[in-house]
């Protein structure tokens, strides 16, 4: 009980510094936004062409790792306004390791923007889940501050409970392979609700392989989604995450 005690006091005051302290523009130290308007076309954007399904970028039709998916895959798609690099790759190491949840209202009407331009089909947004003790330990979950604020923007709902994750997966920060990331998550993820021909999006704030993203699906599919296709912040090039030795 302390320890819980002493872990909520930690996200009350985190909050509070939140409210209170000035953001300033990463890009060009301007105060009022994690990314300003005018540091806003600095963002690289992932361009066509990209893979059909999982939006690696520089492929034309599907890509060779989904092509060699012995199980299908339960995403019609994942989508992506920029590439993990530059400014990007900055504000989302500050908005997920740093504390700085007051960056989610630019970074999420960013991705309601492209939504808007891009549109996907989907009666309702679903944040990524985090397991309950990583939860803990960051006091916040930035996939689901994400789908709050694209919400509000597009009058989506979002349903906060409806994944768990069952299982508090090893990090994947250093597998390469996808096979790897794929077992890793498997069966790590709960969906609570009957989703008998529901069409959703999922929110998460970077995609690499996208094997998080297929196990959510999976699961989501399994109570009976019809359609699932994932939106995040920003989509990892596999070849510039792990070049090739």
């Amino acid at each position: 009980m302390p320890d819980l005690l002493s872990s909520l006091l930690q996200c009350t005051i985190r909050s509070t510094l939140d409210l209170v302290l000035p953001v300033y523009c990463i890009g060009c130290g301007r105060q009022g936004e994690i990314v300003c308007p005018a540091c806003v076309p600095a963002l690289v954007s992932l361009e066509p062409p990209f893979c059909d399904v999982c939006a690696d970028p520089g492929v034309i039709g599907v890509c060779r790792d989904c092509r060699s998916l012995t199980s299908p895959t339960y995403l019609s798609g994942i989508r992506s306004p920029f590439l993990m690099e530059g400014l990007v790759r900055e504000a989302v190491h500050w908005f997920k390791y740093r504390n700085y949840r007051v960056a989610a209202p630019c970074l999420g009407s960013l991705m309601a923007s492209y939504l808007a331009e891009n549109p996907l089909p989907g009666d309702v947004l679903v944040p990524v889940p985090l397991h309950s003790a990583k939860l803990r330990g960051r006091g916040y979950n930035q996939a689901e501050l994400l789908a709050l604020e694209i919400g509000k923007v597009t009058g989506v709902p979002v349903e906060r409970k409806l994944l768990s994750r069952t299982r508090n997966s090893a990090p994947q920060v250093n597998m390469a392979e996808s096979s790897r990331r794929r077992a890793n998550t498997a069966g790590a993820f709960k969906c609570g609700e009957d989703l008998a021909g529901a069409t959703c999006i999922l929110v998460d704030d970077v995609c690499t392989t996208g094997s998080t993203l297929g196990a959510c699906a999976e699961a989501m599919v399994a109570a009976g989604a019809k359609q699932v296709w994932a939106l995040t912040l920003a989509r990892e090039s596999l070849e510039e995450a792990w070049p090739a030795n």
